[in-house]
């Protein structure tokens, strides 16, 4: 797809890492032209490659900015709407689609968003190996997989494991916030945020938080949950400490 050395790696983290359970379907589709020009444009300087090699200076990757990280973010519009309404939050976004990754590129150039870096590869990986102990801001979670068969729970992201893996790398007072439209995973997601003592739900009630929650803009994947009459929730919970 790219010359070798150029535009994002297949696999940056090869065989280096235990990953018997992904959280994740690589997605293939096609490229299109801008998305391309942009990887091979951008990526030298926006780009980083999930490889678990090295600890990332997130002060030298966004200017000293306090840094979200995103972990999914399809084609990048709604990234770009955050990191344009919030320019004083740097935003590391991570996903393994080589279109998205292109689209979001694309559009940060275009509108000359300085704020935003993408993360090619395995999310777990990069929290586990790359980001320092309490160095995140906030970590956004919208609309992963939600895994519907029972046989696949195993594989959602939202796990008791990847909850205290996220708390470690997130700053005293940072927001952990979760969105899905599929009502078995919100429940599920509920249920694993509240049992953990790294985190306190901002909902005075203990459940969810208020649509959009956190000027949170509408994503493409919310909008097709929508328009299937499915219901959207949010949680938002802050990191202990």
């Amino acid at each position: 797809m790219f010359p070798p050395g150029a535009g994002p790696a297949a696999d940056p983290a090869g065989n280096r890492f235990d990953r018997r359970i992904r959280s994740f379907q690589p997605r293939r589709s096609r490229v299109t032209a801008a998305q391309r020009d942009a990887l091979l444009r951008l990526w030298p300087e926006r780009g980083t490659e999930v490889d678990g090699r090295a600890v990332l200076d997130l002060d030298a990757l966004f200017g000293g900015l306090p840094v979200v990280l995103e972990i999914g973010f399809g084609m990048g519009e709604a990234t770009a709407a955050m990191a344009a309404a919030d320019p004083g939050t740097g935003i590391l976004a991570c996903d393994v689609h080589t279109p998205g990754q292109g689209n979001l590129l694309r559009l940060a150039d275009e509108r000359g968003l300085g704020n935003v870096r993408v993360a090619n590869g395995d999310a777990l990986i990069l929290l586990r190996e790359m980001v320092p102990p309490g160095a995140l801001a906030g970590v956004r979670v919208f609309f992963p997989d939600p895994w519907p068969k029972t046989r696949h729970h195993k594989r959602r992201i939202i796990q008791p494991e990847f909850t205290e893996l996220a708390a470690s790398r997130m700053a005293p007072g940072a927001l952990l916030h979760c969105a899905t439209d599929w009502e078995p995973y919100a429940a599920w997601m509920l249920e694993v945020l509240t049992a953990s003592p790294s985190f306190a739900n901002t909902a005075p009630d203990g459940g969810y938080a208020p649509p959009r929650a956190a000027g949170r803009p509408a994503t493409r994947f919310e909008l097709q949950g929508l328009a299937k009459g499915h219901t959207v929730r949010d949680l938002l919970f802050r990191r202990l400490g």
